[in-house]
């Protein structure tokens, strides 16, 4: 049931050449699998120069244009990365997923996030095997309403069983864990070397990372490179 794709936020010095294979290089130094830039950082418009800049793919990586004008990057010099705009973005996505997945369920008892039955088939394997572990999961009232509601074809919005604790916690959580991860993602590289992840897939933990990774990349220096990987590791 969990997700095997992570994105992962390389980060490097002003003045060291780097470029998606110098990033996949340092993935690779912490048993990492090999990633694809990932473009999702809206690019920074400035005031004086925007029109130039609407154009110029100059210190970013991997861009993507609409219409000739680059839209998004996968990474580059920070300055040139509109965490800002990226952050506003996710926020009103998840509040908007949030209030749909509120109705969906509304009524419907408290369940149970997905590690509790894979803890139980970890366990007892023998007793509880996987299938069984996913059925019981599923079986709950809300995961059953999540499922129903994705059948639907013209579903307004997707609810990720995966994220049901995420959903449990509330609005102002979900809304936090989706626009600071726009800027982080699920690990960060540090200049120096560090990798910084969630201890687990808890979502205290997942706030815990999400605090320090975005403490660390807003301390970085604008000429700061970052370059965004999509890396799949096996479940």
């Amino acid at each position: 049931m969990s997700t095997s794709a992570h994105t992962v936020i390389v980060c490097a010095s002003p003045d060291e050449p780097f470029d998606w294979f110098t990033a996949s290089e340092i993935v690779d130094t912490h048993d990492l699998p090999p990633g694809i830039p990932c473009p999702r950082y809206p690019v920074r418009r400035r005031r004086i120069l925007g029109w130039f800049t609407r154009w110029s793919a100059r210190h970013l990586i991997s861009v993507v244009r609409r219409f000739g004008a680059v839209t998004l990057t996968a990474g580059g010099r920070k300055s040139r990365l509109d965490f800002t705009v990226a952050a506003g973005h996710a926020h009103r996505a998840a509040v908007a997923r949030w209030r749909c997945w509120d109705q969906v369920v509304r009524g419907l008892p408290v369940a149970r996030p997905w590690p509790y039955f894979l803890a139980q088939h970890q366990a007892t394997p023998a007793k509880v095997p996987y299938r069984e572990a996913v059925r019981r999961f599923e079986a709950q009232p809300r995961v059953l309403a999540m499922l129903a509601h994705n059948a639907h074809p013209a579903r307004p919005v997707t609810l990720d069983p995966n994220e049901l604790d995420a959903y449990q916690a509330g609005e102002g959580t979900y809304a936090t864990l989706h626009w600071q991860r726009a800027i982080t993602g699920d690990m960060v590289i540090t200049a120096d070397g560090r990798l910084l992840r969630p201890a687990s897939g808890a979502v205290a933990d997942r706030l815990h990372y999400l605090s320090q990774a975005l403490a660390y990349l807003h301390r970085l220096p604008s000429g700061s490179q970052l370059l965004a990987l999509r890396v799949t590791t096996q479940p």
